[in-house]
């Protein structure tokens, strides 16, 4: 916060006094986000439909359901491939704090509280309460370096002290339902009231001209890669004095097949 309050007052005292913290800083946020800092699927959602979101309703949820579908199905096949306790991704965290944690003083305070030295930051590690005092800890439900090095201490498995939701088990049950297809809507079984029912399209009030737009207004700060276009092939992706091509010629020269 002093980072952001040396480099943008207004923003800092916007974040800080209108905002509050809990609204964008995992430390102060009441409930439990683990490591995920935004519940936003919107973008991704958006960049998965970009060419199906002008189909008519049905067509679009087919491509829904057959791309969920696909994605339950693979992720699947990888939880249960797995030979490891956690999700890949937590094990790629946790396993180079083992050998961070090495070289840490670990002192026990009682039987579930320890005090653990070492590198820039010492911590009083919490193992019945799967706390300590650097907070990460508690907030990500993974174990930071001094929770490795007192788990260590203590004799008691690090897998244990885990989340439950980061492990094997969880994963493979959270794509374990299969999404099937709705099928034809010949078979469709519809309410009677459903099928009566008269939906007017909406109103459209001040059409503008043209052809409607489908890609978003990039927000402020968010800026869009060019493609670069060769002045000779037209192709896009590299300039004209790195263009490969053997189509057209060089601007103010004749071509090479055709005698001078």
């Amino acid at each position: 916060m002093i980072e952001i309050s040396n480099r943008y007052p207004r923003v800092a005292k916007y974040l800080e006094n209108e905002v509050g913290f809990k609204k964008w800083s995992r430390c102060h946020y009441p409930g439990l986000r683990y490591n995920i800092m935004t519940m936003n699927m919107v973008e991704s959602l958006n960049s998965m439909l970009v060419n199906a979101r002008d189909f008519p309703y049905v067509a679009l949820l087919d491509v829904i359901q057959e791309k969920m579908s696909k994605w339950w199905n693979d992720r699947r096949i990888v939880a249960m491939a797995l030979t490891t306790p956690l999700t890949p991704s937590q094990e790629s965290q946790l396993r180079p704090r083992f050998a961070q944690s090495n070289g840490r003083h670990t002192s026990q305070l009682n039987l579930i509280t320890y005090h653990v030295k070492g590198g820039e930051l010492e911590g009083v590690v919490d193992i019945f309460n799967k706390t300590c005092t650097c907070k990460e800890f508690d907030i990500d439900k993974l174990l930071c370096v001094h929770a490795v090095a007192a788990a260590h201490h203590a004799q008691v498995s690090v897998y244990s002290l885990v989340s439950p939701y980061y492990t094997k088990e969880y994963y493979v049950l959270a794509y374990g339902e299969t999404i099937y297809p709705v099928g034809s809507q010949s078979q469709w079984d519809v309410p009677n009231e459903v099928v009566a029912r008269i939906v007017l399209p909406r109103e459209v009030k001040d059409k503008k001209r043209g052809r409607p737009k489908t890609s978003r207004f990039p927000s402020v700060g968010e800026f869009r890669k060019r493609k670069n276009r060769c002045g000779k092939c037209g192709a896009y992706g590299h300039y004209k004095k790195k263009c490969n091509s053997q189509t057209g010629s060089t601007e103010g020269n004749p071509p090479t097949n055709v005698p001078v």
